[in-house]
């Protein structure tokens, strides 16, 4: 299979310039995953408003983080699960706890293990939530309005880890320490 175009804030399509952009502004660089799905304006464009909503929400960025890695390691994107773990790490997030999602147990965090827990469900299930996995989230402190919060963040990061399955592009630098295999 041929590998997908990894594109720069000068060589991508005009109309996903502004994301990425936006992308380096908020990571000092261009990761190649966004490189790679910049070849859609239409993704690149769709992925950034959502981010941008999300990281504007009623979670903090450890919380985020939490349900971002736990995704990438229900989907089995290793591309992700290396960037959420140097993100999570740098947003404060327990070393142990970073190491538990990544082995695919529970944060000891009360609510990080119930965030983690809603967003692997979520995916397993394909949304299908029954009460009781509602009732284990807000047993946790968390409204029943933010189960909807969380699949707006499982639906941006389902974008990143589809895409870094198929396109594999490779791992930037600053997160190969945090390489990971399924």
């Amino acid at each position: 299979m041929q590998g997908f175009p990894i594109y720069t804030l000068e060589s991508a399509p005009e109309q996903s310039k502004a994301a990425l952009q936006s992308l380096n502004a908020a990571f000092g660089m261009v990761p190649n995953l966004a490189g790679t799905i910049a070849t859609s304006p239409v993704l690149i464009n769709g992925l950034v408003g959502l981010f941008q909503g999300i990281h504007g929400g009623s979670f903090t960025e450890a919380q985020i983080q939490t349900i971002l890695l736990t995704n990438a390691v229900t989907n089995a994107c290793s591309w992700a699960v290396a960037f959420h773990t140097a993100l999570a790490l740098k947003e404060g997030l327990d070393p142990a706890d970073v190491n538990a999602i990544r082995e695919d147990r529970a944060p000891r965090d009360r609510q990080h293990a119930a965030l983690s827990a809603l967003a692997r469900t979520l995916i397993e299930k394909r949304g299908r939530l029954d009460d009781r996995d509602v009732d284990k989230f807000t047993e946790a402190g968390f409204g029943k309005d933010l189960v909807l919060e969380v699949i707006a963040i499982v639906a941006a990061s389902t974008i990143t880890n589809y895409t870094g399955s198929v396109a594999k592009p490779p791992l930037d630098a600053p997160f190969q320490p945090y390489r990971w295999n399924n």
